[in-house]
């Protein structure tokens, strides 16, 4: 069965950077297109960005030219590298493929 297994998450200060993790498993990895989605404390699930088979990027206006998405077909894994971090972005980041998502994992932006 399809398994999602993200991580990187952390405590970062505003302006800073993190690249999370997603480590997939139970299907053919390189055949599909796969999204990265948050869910901040009391709001509701948000899609943030969005990688083609073919590898082209995709963000919500939040994302755009601060996050890139990317993928390593080898190893299975999907990254998210976010730079200029603001204290919105505080949330739980999943890596999602058809509604599936993994455990999450906690990023928060304070000082």
């Amino acid at each position: 069965q399809v398994q999602l297994v993200e991580s990187g998450g952390g405590l970062v200060q505003p302006g800073g950077s993190l690249t999370l993790s997603c480590v997939a498993s139970g299907f053919d990895f390189e055949a599909w297109g796969l999204s990265w989605v948050r869910q901040a404390p009391g709001k509701e699930l948000e899609w943030v960005s969005t990688i083609t088979r073919a590898g082209h990027e995709v963000h919500n206006d939040l994302a755009k030219g601060r996050f890139t998405v990317s993928r390593d077909n080898a190893k299975n894994t999907l990254y998210l590298q976010m730079n200029d971090l603001k204290s919105d972005d505080t949330a739980v980041y999943y890596c999602e493929k058809d509604d599936v998502r993994g455990q999450g994992t906690q990023v928060t932006v304070s000082s």
